[in-house]
């Protein structure tokens, strides 16, 4: 084909143009930096004022948007970005090129939202990748004229070049996220197998899940009786969801199934109260579940974050039971030594000891000396206390061994079980710290008891429609129990609360009840961990 001079240079001006414009797509490998940079540069391209690449997600809506050309502070005052409807939809629905002297004219158009600039030419354009419609190039406002048949050759030409690039940051991604994903595995089955507590592990998983899918909130629940209680969350600026969840909710249903399930905005707002989520993903833990959610404006999690995740909490989760097994082991081997100690005092010391007493006994008559008959007596009874002290030993070694089978955690939540006939309801629980490993037995105890006499008397006198349960396991032991009820009786009988006082003063600590700030009434319970620990 012959072109005057002018238009051969123009010709070979914007060819130059475009196979710039290719390396410059191409040389990235971040996902996102890819999206933004084919806008750019398809913009500069063609000379449009405005462009921006939207991903297709699986239902045929936009997952994502990325626009460029609008101030930063004008595209807040336009609010959320579009989600595939309208105009921008109509090349989801017919993926072809698309060109408009005024797209406002186009049947499919719905409009701009408040704030908007307007918008006249147009120019949209398929990216495939592999065969599929990945997105759209949207581009509009081409200074002084209308795009035509040259702009659109470019923009294919650009397009075809974004698929490839596009198709190369996938892969870079995957590989990067599975190294991710096995880099964090071995993290946690290394930090458990060198004897970490479960708390911190947790925590670290935690950590590791958020990093590999991008998450801004989640939680950790692990089954506890007949509940998933939230052990560990995260997300700054959110309310940290710590407590408890019935296994009839939309998280029990992952656990039963045992399989992964996504989320759509506003599912899960009892966990995040107030937070605007643009999805989140729960994922089976073993015995519980892993939860992770985005605010908003996000992109919605996608196939390959979820097999990532389910990948990862399958690893962890074979971690978690090996460690248990190896905890278990470790508590059979001490049970074992219990019992030989036990068969030992009893067979070897005890014996002894009675045959002892007993050759001394018998020699009592044949001393005629008073005083030494007197010591010789004294000497068998103290071996009869000795032999008592030494049963009782025996008999405690067994005891402990199968009350130290359940944890605190096990034990506070069967308390609240037992507690919801008589309440009428479910009390709400929030646990926090380390209460299986930082709190005493003797204290536990106690702990247990206060929680009984305090939830009874929200039961007796109350009448409350809620109550809220708060331990606490930090430098001191906090317990906080809140009711919605009448609130505490003026001058009224006290001998229970002054049992809880009791208690708190014999291990140094403090008690107070109160009208709540809301009304009902707050008891709180507070002993030192220090000293005691």
């Amino acid at each position: 084909m012959n072109f005057p001079l002018g238009k051969a240079d123009a010709v070979r001006s914007r060819s130059e143009g475009l196979l710039a414009a290719m390396g410059a797509v191409a040389s990235e490998l971040d996902l996102q930096t890819v999206l933004r940079r084919i806008a750019e540069v398809a913009a500069v391209l063609v000379d449009a004022r405005y462009a921006a690449v939207g991903v297709v997600a699986e239902d045929g809506s936009l997952a994502q948007f990325v626009p460029v050309g609008l101030d930063p502070e004008l595209a807040e005052q336009i609010g959320p970005l579009p989600h595939g409807l309208g105009l921008l939809g109509e090349l989801i629905r017919h993926p072809v090129p698309l060109r408009l002297h005024d797209l406002r004219e186009h049947s499919s158009s719905l409009g701009f939202p408040a704030h908007h600039p307007p918008m006249t030419t147009f120019l949209g354009v398929p990216i495939r990748v592999r065969g599929r419609v990945f997105g759209i190039l949207y581009l509009t406002d081409k200074r002084g004229a209308d795009f035509d048949t040259e702009d659109e050759r470019l923009v294919l030409g650009l397009a075809a070049t974004a698929g490839i690039a596009i198709e190369n940051a996938n892969l870079f991604e995957q590989s990067q996220r599975r190294e991710r994903s096995a880099a964090a595995a071995a993290e946690i089955t290394t930090s458990l197998l060198s004897g970490a507590d479960p708390e911190t592990v947790l925590e670290l998983a935690a950590e590791r899940a958020s990093d590999l899918v991008g998450s801004d909130v989640g939680v950790i629940a692990l089954q506890q009786s007949q509940r998933l209680l939230v052990e560990i969350s995260w997300g700054a600026g959110a309310v940290a969801p710590t407590g408890q969840l019935t296994l009839d909710g939309p998280i029990g249903l992952v656990l039963r199934s045992g399989q992964p399930h996504v989320f759509e905005a506003g599912s899960l707002e009892h966990l995040w109260p107030g937070l605007a989520l643009a999805s989140a993903i729960a994922i089976p833990l073993g015995k519980g579940v892993c939860v992770a959610g985005r605010r908003s404006p996000a992109p919605p999690f996608g196939a390959h974050e979820v097999s990532e995740l389910t990948a990862f909490a399958a690893q962890a989760t074979i971690a978690l039971e090996l460690a248990q097994r190896r905890r278990d082991a470790e508590r059979l081997s001490v049970y074992a030594d219990r019992d030989r100690i036990g068969r030992d005092l009893h067979d070897l010391v005890i014996q002894r000891l009675f045959a002892t007493g007993m050759q001394l006994e018998s020699a009592v008559p044949l001393i005629t000396h008073a005083v030494a008959q007197s010591r010789v007596r004294q000497a068998v009874d103290d071996l009869d206390e000795t032999i008592r002290e030494i049963r009782t030993t025996i008999y405690a070694l067994g005891h402990d061994q199968i009350e130290q089978a359940t944890s605190l955690r096990v034990r506070l939540l069967e308390v609240l079980d037992s507690a919801e006939p008589s309440l009428g309801f479910a009390p709400t629980v929030r646990l926090s710290g380390l209460l299986d490993t930082r709190v005493p037995r003797d204290v536990g105890d106690h702990l247990l008891s206060v929680l009984r006499e305090a939830l009874s008397n929200a039961a007796r006198h109350a009448c409350a429609t809620r109550v809220d349960v708060d331990v606490d396991a930090h430098d001191d032991l906090t317990l906080r129990v809140l009711d919605d009820g009448v609130g505490l009786p003026v001058g009224g009988h006290r001998s229970g609360l002054n049992n809880l006082a009791e208690r708190a003063a014999l291990l140094g600590g403090s008690f107070t009840a109160a009208r709540g700030v809301a009304g009902g009434s707050e008891l709180r319970w507070t002993v030192p961990l220090g000293a005691t620990a």
